[in-house]
């Protein structure tokens, strides 16, 4: 697989209290019961259309670990095996993010990226998180506008909001509701030691991205001695979960913003916002108000100024950001832009389906080992996501009106994207938890990796994982632009050390900070995004 392959698949119940108590996160039973890691895969080629070495299997994990002779669920695995077994350490467990992102097609597309020295110490192993993809999947029979996230807040408009929210957990609880407590990271993190005994490992690598750095994290607090050589890419502060966590997405738009606009003034005979940072950020404060007031037309779309605010990840790249804003005010003003003028896919950015889900190459397995296609529901990845982010945790509001506070406040504060990061969600009518958040405490040695202008997990995010992980390193890439470092930009400076890691299991003597050069304009044009979601910016 060409590097670029890489990114686009990295990369978004009601108010019933239960009479279940929370399980302290420590005596949550870790150890997954014997029997299913005596129950070997059966190994077979995932599909005809795809190379042989490319193998698939289903595996049984209990959907309640607390009850391993309970019902189980599916969970779909794949792997491809090191061409070099004299080199093999061991296995690499793949990640892409989410909660909700497909893994079940990353060996395939990373055994093609990874550097021989790498790619050889391994066999590559994906896997398609419990509910996900092939892995008993779950909907919440959500439409395309129940999946939108992004809900500025207004006085008026904010019943329509509790309304949403109340609406997506009543939804999720009614399609889903057996599966829904048991969805969660801890509980993820648990399959992956299942998958770790069936394979007949000792211990486990890991590569994750994004939301795939919290997965790893617990894993190595879960299961200390079983975790080897782990890089988590892009991190999740622990500390933030989760609605701290769509919180930074407001605070951190806003130094990516003023750096834009300082960047877009240097080039103001290119684009014409202004030619000092205050001009730049008027005239796209200008056009959102007159947007508010009148929808601008462009490519088929009506923006408003809200829907424009909502785009807050674009900032985090100003070669791409200023020619889209240059051409929505020339739309706004019934002016033609410059002929040649390159301008990114406003439809990727602004759209329905922002991104569209990535083709995993694999062919979904069914329990039988039957090779088979079948297409988990649209909003699948979503319904994870709410799983995941409102059952991880026990410390969502659930007042509205403390949304509608927060969301006045931060509308103040962070004023691009402030009230849609706090206002409310499902979360708000999710059941209570069955267990409490994972405490990141024990010592972990990994490498955590980060860019320094990401905009889904920023900088302070991964700051926040690598404090919390006593005894990790950190490669951050100054400079660096974009969501997943490792392989996602082949020219990025992290990509030398993290390979040495991976290849010799040292960890840098002290943490690493080196320079990357953004990717021309054209270039990262040409990358996909990096989110395999619907709606695809917006997750982790």
């Amino acid at each position: 697989m060409r590097t670029k392959r890489i990114a686009p698949l990295l990369a978004t119940a009601g108010l019933l209290a239960t009479a279940l108590p929370l399980l302290t996160a420590t005596g949550a039973a870790a150890e997954p019961a014997p029997d299913y890691g005596a129950r070997k895969p059966a190994w077979h080629r995932c599909s005809t259309d795809q190379p042989a070495s490319y193998e698939c299997a289903t595996i049984k994990v209990p959907l309640d670990h607390q009850r391993p002779r309970g019902r189980t669920i599916d969970l779909a695995i794949s792997r491809v095996k090191s061409e070099n077994p004299a080199k093999r350490h061991g296995v690499l467990l793949l990640n892409p993010g989410g909660p909700g992102g497909p893994g079940l097609g990353l060996p395939l597309e990373f055994s093609a990226a990874l550097p021989k020295e790498v790619g050889e110490k391994y066999d590559l192993i994906g896997f398609d998180p419990r509910g996900v993809g092939a892995s008993s999947p779950i909907t919440c029979g959500m439409t395309d506008a129940e999946q939108n996230i992004d809900r500025p807040y207004r006085p008026a408009t904010f019943p329509s909001d509790v309304a949403w929210a109340r609406t997506v957990a009543d939804k999720c609880r009614e399609k889903a509701g057996a599966l829904l407590p048991h969805i969660t990271t801890r509980n993820t993190a648990r399959d992956m030691d299942v998958i770790r005994a069936a394979l007949g490992e000792r211990k486990i690598s890991y590569l994750g991205y994004s939301y795939g750095t919290h997965l790893g994290a617990v894993y190595t607090q879960m299961y200390p001695d079983r975790a080897d050589r782990f890089v988590l890419d892009s991190g999740v502060d622990p500390g933030r979960i989760w609605r701290g966590m769509f919180q930074v997405w407001a605070t951190e738009a806003e130094p990516a913003f003023a750096r834009w606009t300082r960047w877009t003034a240097e080039r103001d005979a290119e684009f014409g916002l202004g030619s000092t940072p205050g001009a730049v950020s008027k005239s796209f404060w200008d056009l959102v108000a007159r947007a508010d007031r009148e929808p601008v037309e462009f490519e088929g779309m009506k923006l408003t100024g809200d829907r424009i605010r909502s785009a807050r990840p674009l900032f985090f790249t100003p070669s791409a950001a200023a020619p889209l804003i240059a051409a929505l005010k020339a739309a706004a003003e019934g002016r033609p832009l410059p002929p040649g003028t390159a301008v990114p896919d406003a439809k990727a950015v602004f759209g329905p389906d922002r991104v569209k889900a990535a083709a995993a190459p694999a062919a979904t397995i069914s329990s039988s080992g039957r090779t088979t296609v079948p297409e988990p529901a649209s909003d699948n990845g979503t319904a994870v996501f709410w799983a995941v982010v409102c059952a991880d945790t026990d410390a969502w509001p659930r007042d509205p009106g403390q949304y509608a506070r927060d969301a006045a406040r931060d509308k103040a504060k962070y004023p691009l994207y402030g009230d849609m990061a706090s206002n409310i969600k499902p979360c708000a009518f999710w059941q209570r938890p069955l267990e409490a958040a994972t405490p990141i405490t024990k010592r972990a040695n990994v490498l955590t990796v980060q860019n320094e202008w990401d905009s889904q997990t920023p900088l302070v995010s991964g700051q926040g994982l690598h404090r919390a992980l006593k005894g990790s390193r950190m490669v951050l890439a100054r400079g660096g632009e974009g969501h997943a470092v490792y392989l996602a930009e082949p020219n990025s400076c992290v990509n030398a050390p993290v390979s040495a890691y991976l290849a010799t299991g040292r960890l840098p003597g002290r943490d690493i900070t080196c320079r990357t050069e953004p990717a021309p304009a054209e270039r990262r044009e040409a990358l996909p995004a990096p989110s395999p979601f619907p709606n695809g910016p917006q997750r982790f």
